[in-house]
């Protein structure tokens, strides 16, 4: 390699690309620079090479004897880093890159994605796990997954499903849970970043809003739900995050009321950009997984006012 690397690669590029399309105009076109730059480039990797590659004749250049050597192997070098760029290239365009907030990603799409694995077995999904809203316009990102009201300038939003909230606690919890009422004398698990409140689900039920007693609070859904299925208290929850909890029976949604939080989960993509077909494979894929968490979601029991 030492011999290599005195050697320009633009210079190199410049030599290959004169000797295979026959002129320094042509040249130019291609690598998008004008002739006079092309010609210096030659002339410089003449200089570090010691040698002569083309010959300077009124008809334009022509190959030398070793010129003639030199680029035959030359362009078979760019052709082997040609195609080793295309190797990348079509590892990128079978890359699927989804942003989505850790809690979704973690306690809804990751059970679910062996079923994506095994429909599109050609797509490698990457996940980023971030609460950063990314642009994927401007990113690697090519579709991202946000939780809000679909509001964001300069991209494309697509309603995937509107955020309910309602109560969930451990079993043990639930069955001191007669009536709304007695949510007085249980703990509340609280998420310090939540974008929902107890008054939207207490106006929904119908009832005078009350106080839970002050439970532990913390600055992920995850830890509260897990807080919640290990029954340190009652929480908040929604669909996606609690699904699974609540088919499995490790939850129970006490009451039997689910109110609309005003959010929603969107499928968002750049406005500018075509949607390619693992885009669209992708979100028609969520849709129908979405609807079969839906129809097997744990109806809360009948509500228990007093």
């Amino acid at each position: 390699m030492a011999p290599l690397n005195r050697i320009h690669l633009n210079g190199l590029r410049a030599v290959e690309t004169v000797a295979r399309l026959g002129s320094l105009s042509a040249a130019a076109a291609e690598l998008g620079v004008s002739p006079s730059a092309v010609s210096q480039q030659i002339n410089r990797t003449e200089r570090q090479l010691g040698l002569a590659l083309f010959e300077r004749t009124p008809a334009g250049l022509a190959l030398t004897d070793f010129g003639d050597q030199f680029t035959t192997r030359l362009g078979k070098g760019f052709r082997e880093l040609t195609q080793a760029v295309a190797l990348a290239d079509e590892a990128s365009r079978c890359t699927l890159v989804v942003s989505a907030a850790p809690a979704f990603a973690s306690k809804w799409l990751m059970p679910r994605l062996s079923r994506h694995f095994t429909r599109f077995p050609n797509v490698l999904l990457r996940i980023d796990a971030s609460v950063r809203l990314v642009d994927p316009g401007n990113s690697e990102v090519d579709i991202g997954i946000r939780l809000g009201n679909g509001k964001w300038p300069g991209l494309r939003a697509e309603l995937l499903i509107e955020q309910e909230i309602f109560p969930v606690c451990a079993p043990a919890i639930a069955a001191k849970l007669k009536t709304v009422a007695d949510l007085a004398n249980a703990y509340a698990i609280t998420d310090e970043r939540t974008m929902i409140a107890w008054e939207s689900w207490f106006r929904a039920a119908g009832v005078e809003p009350l106080t839970l007693l002050k439970g532990a609070s913390f600055t992920d859904p995850m830890l509260c739900l897990e807080s919640t299925i290990a029954g340190h208290g009652v929480m908040l929850g929604w669909q996606l995050l609690c699904a699974d909890a609540l088919a499995d029976g490790r939850l129970v949604a006490p009451f039997g009321v689910r109110a609309p939080s005003g959010l929603g989960y969107w499928m968002v993509t750049a406005t500018e950009d075509p949607e390619s077909r693992k885009v669209r494979d992708f979100k028609a894929w969520l849709r129908e997984e979405i609807a079969a968490t839906m129809a097997t979601f744990v109806t809360p029991t009948e509500p228990a006012f007093a």
